[in-house]
């Protein structure tokens, strides 16, 4: 009588099935950091210009002015970063890699024969990475906040072009994150097209009703062509070439005593926040808060289970 095989189950880290289950989303928004910070040690990137505009603009289109600009903008850039003395790749350019104007700006620093990265984000109506990514450098997103947390992790500027709601978003962001101090360090960021924002908002108004202070408006800086913008950034950024090339992102954080002292990401931290809050943080239907007793069973709203 022949024995039955023995069938060994597979190793937890590369078990399909239980990694894409509710149970292992810390895992996934883990990885979603450590694999960009394994990556840009690797390349040997030390920091970044971010650009941040729409995906509808084209060259040949409505305000396609702002493609031409964004390109030309990105190539004199990354000519200029290029002439740095460095241990590693200073101020390179970085889109949220799909097309439009984060395709303009990968193209422009193409053109300079420099690395550029692209930080795309899977959604519904599937938008690609474009072409002009550097190999390596390219990286998909499911978790929107992980990919705005690198956005923000070794940025030292950022231009903001023409764009709606994403663009809105991710601009508040900086400025919230600039305005209360949770930078610690000070990061320059350019509107590009006064035109165009002046007209979608109204910062003068914001002021005047009280809703941000008059030191506020000094957070950033308008910019209406590619030369006079990358004069700015020039003049706002100050290279060093003994930096490292950072490891961890740090922010200003308020201690319990009141003293303000920098500190790096904890992964335990993040963790634990992710593991006690998932269904609060993931539920987009009505708030269906569970006992924490239950959590981690398998009673979780269908909602939870399709995203992953």
């Amino acid at each position: 009588m022949k024995k039955p095989l023995v069938t060994h189950p597979p190793l937890a880290y590369k078990d399909e099935k239980f990694l894409e289950n509710d149970d292992a989303r810390p895992l996934r928004i883990l990885a979603e950091y450590l694999q960009p910070l394994h990556n840009f040690r690797e390349e040997g990137i030390h920091d970044t210009i971010v650009f941040f505009g729409s995906a509808r603009l084209t060259p040949n289109g409505p305000l396609g002015r702002y493609y031409k600009e964004a390109r030309e903008l990105a190539r004199l850039v990354t000519t200029w970063c290029k002439g740095l003395a460095s241990p590693g790749h200073r101020y390179t350019v970085c889109s949220g890699g799909g097309g439009g104007i984060m395709e303009a700006a990968n193209r422009g620093a193409s053109d300079a024969g420099g690395r550029t990265i692209g930080l795309n984000i899977g959604l519904p109506h599937e938008q690609r990475p474009n072409r002009y990514i550097t190999r390596g450098l390219s990286f998909e997103f499911h978790y929107f906040f992980m990919r705005k947390l690198w956005f923000a992790h070794l940025a030292r500027a950022m231009v903001v072009f023409p764009g709606g709601f994403g663009t809105l978003d991710e601009m508040a962001e900086i400025l919230t994150l600039q305005q209360t101090g949770k930078f610690d360090r000070k990061i320059p960021i350019l509107l590009y097209g006064s035109e165009y924002w002046k007209e979608i908002i109204n910062f003068d108004a914001l002021a005047r009703h009280g809703m941000i202070s008059r030191s506020d408006l000094k957070l950033f800086r308008y910019a209406d062509d590619p030369g006079t913008a990358c004069a700015m950034l020039q003049a706002a950024l100050k290279p060093r070439t003994t930096e490292k090339i950072p490891a961890f992102a740090h922010s200003r954080t308020s201690h319990r005593r009141g003293a303000l002292r920098a500190s790096a990401i904890s992964v335990s931290e993040m963790l634990e926040t992710v593991s006690v809050n998932s269904d609060e943080c993931y539920d987009l239907d009505p708030p269906k808060v569970l006992p924490r007793s239950i959590r981690g069973s398998k009673s979780r709203p269908s909602s939870l289970r399709d995203r992953k």
